[in-house]
């Protein structure tokens, strides 16, 4: 089966986050002439890079079972990262981003299984985790409009146009969403133009 291209996303995400860490730390531990300026911020919290590595790990053992077309093993994986531990509060930026790309990805799995309600639940409980403009919660609405795609084709090869007609509404909707949000989130991050 073809895997979603936003497998990539996470496991680069964690990776950068995990060697800063280990950057971070080593530099601590050394005596290098310039690490006072990579020193400078707060550490980086052992159980946030836990819990970043273990989303990491379970998201890689969701792989496999959905490369071979087990959609359900692949999201009995990923529903133990959700169902596991949590750093203290929860509430790290981080820890809410992981989450809420977990439950992304989540919704892109049942809605190519044809459960489109529970995907978009799954995208109501991500999009409650990132409620700001950001990447996250404009991946969450671009999986919203990839499932009411999928819903209107099932529901156009059932023969039922009307409803078929509605979910693609809906599709188009999200996806325009999806667009205005990152489109924000570049223009908030890209450098101001040369006068």
């Amino acid at each position: 089966m073809k895997r979603s291209p936003r497998h990539g996303t996470l496991s680069l995400a964690l990776a950068a986050v995990l060697t800063l860490g280990a950057l971070a730390g080593g530099c601590q531990r050394s005596a290098a002439p310039n690490c006072d300026e990579l020193d400078a911020g707060a550490p980086v919290d052992p159980t946030l890079l836990a819990f970043l590595s273990r989303a990491r790990a379970a998201h890689h053992r969701a792989d496999d079972p959905e490369s071979r077309g087990d959609v359900a093993a692949s999201i009995r994986e990923l529903e133990t990262l959700l169902g596991g531990p949590l750093p203290k509060g929860g509430a790290a930026p981080e820890v809410r981003e992981v989450l809420a790309d977990t439950r992304a990805r989540l919704a892109d799995l049942r809605s190519r299984g044809g459960d489109y309600d529970r995907a978009e639940q799954d995208v109501a409980e991500g999009l409650r985790l990132v409620p700001e403009p950001s990447y996250f919660r404009g991946h969450l609405i671009e999986v919203r409009g990839l499932a009411e795609e999928r819903r209107s084709k099932a529901l156009a090869a059932a023969g039922d146009t009307a409803r078929a007609e509605a979910a693609k509404e809906r599709a188009l909707a999200a996806f325009r969403e999806a667009m205005e949000i990152q489109a924000g989130v570049i223009e908030r991050t890209a450098p101001p133009a040369p006068r």
